[in-house]
């Protein structure tokens, strides 16, 4: 077999998906132990080998290009792979380690994943959790994240969904502000009180309500003098304070519902709920720290519902 890569190229690679993913020649020195210079030359000797440009630099800044993200991604990969390799010809294949970016929206982070994080890290203590709690939308290419968990999973012939579970929801307020105003027997009952509203981060879209009457899935619409946007856990905390009435996921409430600082309302027309998926790239090869958390999290999920 004739070689296609030396010593000197596969280090080239390796300096290139440091700058790639963390955003500068600076910052990937720093992280290797070389020089700047030295990880310019070698994304400059890739870019002679492939003929194509890897980075647009300005004075300011570098960003990938379109060619760059593609070669990013795909050699993040067969690193991954190489290390595994590694692992599995030295008796370690049964121990995942490494680095594990995860992408989460707040309210599954705070109140689902974060809670079950020790327990992941007791039984692989070679993996290092990075994670990002944000409502954004990420680019798996252009931030390097291994995992995301989001609401809405879009079809994408280059992504892998898992469904994790269908979350319920609820509609809630203070015992405070109910004192003051007659309990909603009716959708149309809810247009009496202050209902909060939800707009999405990604398309400042309002979230209708969402309910089931007569057996049929209804939606419900208001005006509001509180929107948030966002963080849904602001509505949660408006109702708390007695601003309002918010339909949220049962496990944000739970705990509130049982103690009596919050209180269900309309619970006849519940049972709609929606669903959080676990997503990641299709790859003929996946990381076994990836797998280990894709199998550790969907196990204790099933086992909660």
């Amino acid at each position: 077999m004739q070689r296609q890569f030396d010593d000197l190229m596969l280090g080239s690679i390796e300096l290139f998906c440091l700058a790639g993913e963390l955003g500068g020649f600076t910052a990937a020195a720093t992280a290797a132990g070389v020089t700047p210079a030295a990880v310019s030359r070698s994304v400059a000797r890739l870019e002679a080998r492939l003929g194509v440009r890897l980075f647009v630099r300005t004075t300011r800044n570098i960003r990938l290009t379109e060619a760059g993200k593609v070669y990013l991604d795909q050699s993040r990969q067969a690193l991954a792979q190489f290390a595994e390799a590694e692992q599995m010809a030295t008796g370690q294949q049964g121990r995942a380690a490494g680095r594990l970016r995860i992408s989460v929206p707040t309210t599954y982070a705070h109140y689902r994943l974060l809670p079950l994080l020790p327990a992941f890290h007791r039984e692989h203590p070679d993996v290092l959790l990075d994670l990002h709690i944000s409502n954004r939308n990420i680019a798996f290419a252009d931030d390097a994240f291994d995992l995301a968990i989001r609401v809405r999973a879009q079809a994408d012939s280059t992504m892998i969904v898992r469904h994790l579970e269908d979350a319920a929801l609820v509609v809630i307020a203070s015992p405070a502000y109910m004192e003051r105003r007659r309990a909603p027997q009716t959708l149309a009952d809810l247009a009496t009180l202050e209902c909060i509203q939800f707009d999405l981060p990604s398309s400042g879209r309002r979230i209708p309500w969402l309910f089931r009457e007569n057996g049929d899935d209804a939606e419900f619409e208001a005006e509001s003098a509180f929107t948030v946007g966002e963080d849904v856990l602001g509505g949660v905390t408006l109702a708390r304070a007695g601003a309002g009435v918010f339909q949220t996921y049962r496990f944000i409430v739970e705990q509130d519902l049982t103690d009596g600082t919050l209180i269900e309302l309309l619970p006849e027309l519940g049972g709609r709920s929606r669903p959080f998926n676990l997503l990641y790239p299709h790859s003929r090869f996946v990381p076994l720290r990836v797998r280990a958390f894709i199998d550790f999290l969907t196990a204790r999920v099933a086992a909660d519902r």
